[in-house]
């Protein structure tokens, strides 16, 4: 009966103990639920000595109440929680614990009770446990960073506001209005024509910047990220900020000249300094390099170089161009960042994520610190349950913590600003000699990285350079062994007979691929045939003067590695577009093709891919084709992540 169900009225040896001692919950069931049933049995004679307490059962609704005090930190404030259950005060502590310990009800010292089954109360233990796993110093007692603006806002879905700092006020609810704010006007001083989106974007930075606060601005390629910083650098110039420290901009090498040539353009009135050679080169102390400037631009590469110098130097602004560059949080670049003091922080990538959400913490670790503290917790809160488990709840969850500091369009949102873009596949049939010779190195070197595979940290670098020499095997026999230069590259063959039907019809045309040597022997062909052409890969001396020759000049044809070409540049004057061979990771090949697919294209942009049948590049975009649809369920409405190749990933490509 119901006395089975309390056990401390029993001895070891099975009988009813003589004295007992009840309290609490146990005091409760016994007196609601055991001592009524030992009454109603006929057999047994009660005997009731003294008044028992009189317990009383609520089914009201609990009522929460917040409070965000300032803690003398400047990314910090203390959470203050208050419960009230039937105009009753419950304390926070003893119903966390309750909570966490799986408690079904919760008992008053007035003797009233509740149940704890209540999805409210389920939702506040989830909430309070994540804020308490994400703070930076452990312990009980919780705290909030200013940047964990959707938690607080998850927290008053619940409840109520009981006080909050005028600072807590300013910054973070600021944050959550944000969206909705009208931006501030365009200053004066940029001389540039803003898109709906574009002023929108600007305005968020703006909010950001006003606050002291850091977020990424992570649209779609060709959509504008520069010019939206730009208005907001001349925002704060004419704010008189930048009087006293500049705002740094650091960049790709190849883009440094861009960020130069379009603020000469769109922000006449700041005053630039471009750094390209470290302190030791150019004889000169940096800080004397920079005096009177508003915006310093230099590159990832001398950033590293001449870190101490850089860190030693008083800021207003960081912004990282193409931040994707610093994604790697053990790696010195992303070091130097972090070091780096500048009381707001921006990150600029069409790519907050390419291979692990990881990539995300490192970005947000640097803008927003405060966010997620602490890597190895981030880990075990987010990493694991979504790339591992793939746990959508998680996946939503973050989503929601790095809204309010991540502002991403994509180009389908702003469709209205873009033409259409067509993507096709070629299939290349390989001739019967280049087919055999591929065969007979498909098998050798698929038995030798199968026996690799188990261990992919140690043999690395021998799986990439068989994967690398099936690669180029095919697009070209003679890119693996001289010797095969009489075998016909099937590759180069059915390129240049789609690319004299385009040339013919007046279009211009983008060419990427991954390998140099294959892109100059396309060169060499085409200078044969007579078709003018423009190169650029990573040795090309001056990249700007190439780009500007292949804009205002006739060529037809750009010839571009996708290592060179994935940043940087803008090229609306081409039209179609050729990827000779396709890569697993979808975001770099995907930043090469939008160079001409950018605002300011008014025709219709073609790509072609082309892919040799029967080879491991119908393999690639297989898994290209997965590893996109991971990174589109986190970052577009969905997914952070496309993880980095696995064993399981290789063993697909040679199946």
């Amino acid at each position: 009966g119901p006395a089975a169900a309390l056990l401390e009225l029993w001895t070891p040896a099975g009988p009813l103990a003589e004295h007992t001692e009840l309290a609490g919950m146990e005091a409760l069931e016994f007196t609601t639920e055991v001592l009524p049933a030992l009454r109603a049995d006929p057999a047994l004679d009660v005997t009731v000595v003294g008044t028992p307490t009189d317990y009383r059962h609520t089914t009201a609704a609990p009522q929460f109440s917040f409070t965000a005090r300032d803690t003398g930190e400047s990314d910090w404030f203390d959470l203050g929680v208050s419960v009230t259950v039937d105009g009753q005060s419950v304390p926070f502590e003893t119903l966390y614990k309750a909570l966490a310990a799986g408690r079904t009800r919760l008992l008053l010292i007035s003797g009233t009770y509740f149940s704890l089954q209540r999805p409210e109360f389920e939702q506040l233990r989830l909430l309070i446990e994540e804020a308490r796993a994400l703070q930076d110093v452990p312990g009980e007692g919780t705290r909030v960073s200013r940047y964990q603006a959707s938690l607080w806002e998850q927290l008053l879905g619940l409840g109520v506001v009981g006080e909050q700092s005028e600072r807590w006020t300013r910054e973070v609810r600021g944050l959550l209005d944000a969206e909705q704010a009208e931006p501030p006007p365009v200053p004066a001083g940029l001389a540039a024509e803003m898109r709906p989106y574009q002023r929108e974007g600007y305005g968020w930075l703006s909010f950001l910047w006003d606050h002291r606060l850091g977020g990424v601005l992570a649209d779609d390629m060709g959509l504008g990220k520069t010019l939206q910083a730009l208005a907001l650098l001349v925002r704060a110039h004419e704010a008189g900020d930048l009087d006293d420290a500049p705002v740094l901009v650091v960049a790709p090498t190849s883009v440094v000249p861009t960020w130069a040539r379009e603020a000469a353009r769109f922000a006449p009135g700041l005053r630039v300094a471009v750094v390209g050679e470290t302190e030791r080169k150019s004889g000169t102390a940096l800080r004397d390099r920079l005096a009177g400037a508003h915006v310093v631009v230099t590159s990832y590469a001398l950033f590293r170089i001449d870190e101490d110098a850089w860190t030693e130097l008083p800021w207003r602004g960081l912004v990282l161009d193409e931040a994707q560059f610093v994604k790697n949080h053990q790696a010195r670049t992303y070091q130097c960042a972090r070091r780096l003091q500048a009381p707001v922080k921006l990150a600029l990538t069409g790519t907050p994520l390419e291979n692990s959400v990881m990539d995300l913490w490192a970005l947000m670790s640097i803008v927003a610190p405060g966010l997620f503290p602490d890597p190895a917790r981030f880990t075990e809160q987010y990493r694991i349950p979504i790339e591992r488990d793939g746990d959508a709840e998680k996946l939503a969850q973050l989503r929601r913590r790095i809204r309010p500091l991540v502002r991403r369009r994509t180009k389908e949102m702003v469709a209205a600003d873009l033409p259409p873009k067509q993507e096709q596949v070629l299939e290349v049939v390989l001739n019967p000699r280049h087919e055999k010779l591929y065969q007979t190195h498909l098998q050798r070197e698929r038995s030798k990285v199968l026996g690799l595979v188990e261990d992919m940290s140690k043999n690395r670098m021998t799986i990439f350079r068989s994967l690398t020499l099936l690669r180029q095997l095919s697009l070209d026999p003679a890119l693996i062994d001289p010797a095969y230069a009489d075998v016909p590259s099937s590759k180069a063959d059915a390129f240049l007979e789609h690319l004299r039907a385009v040339v013919a019809e007046g279009h211009r045309v983008l060419v990427f691929s991954q390998f140099t040597r294959f892109l100059r022997s396309i060169r060499d062909r085409l200078t044969a045939e007579g078709i003018d052409w423009d190169y650029l890969d990573g040795r090309t001396r001056d990249r700007d003067a190439v780009v500007q020759g292949f804009r205002t000049g006739t060529a037809p044809v750009f010839l571009i590695s996708l290592k060179a070409g994935g940043f940087g540049l803008t090229l609306t004057e081409a039209d179609y577009v050729f990827v000779l061979d396709p890569w697993w990771n979808p975001a770099s090949e995907a930043q090469a093709v939008d160079r001409a697919h950018r605002i300011g294209q008014d025709k219709t942009v073609i790509v072609y891919r082309l892919v040799s049948v029967g080879t491991i590049e119908e393999k690639v975009m297989e898994l290209k084709a997965r590893k996109s649809a991971l990174f589109s369920r986190v970052v577009d409405d969905g997914a952070l992540a496309s993880g980095a190749l696995t064993a399981d990933d290789v063993r697909g490509l040679f199946g």
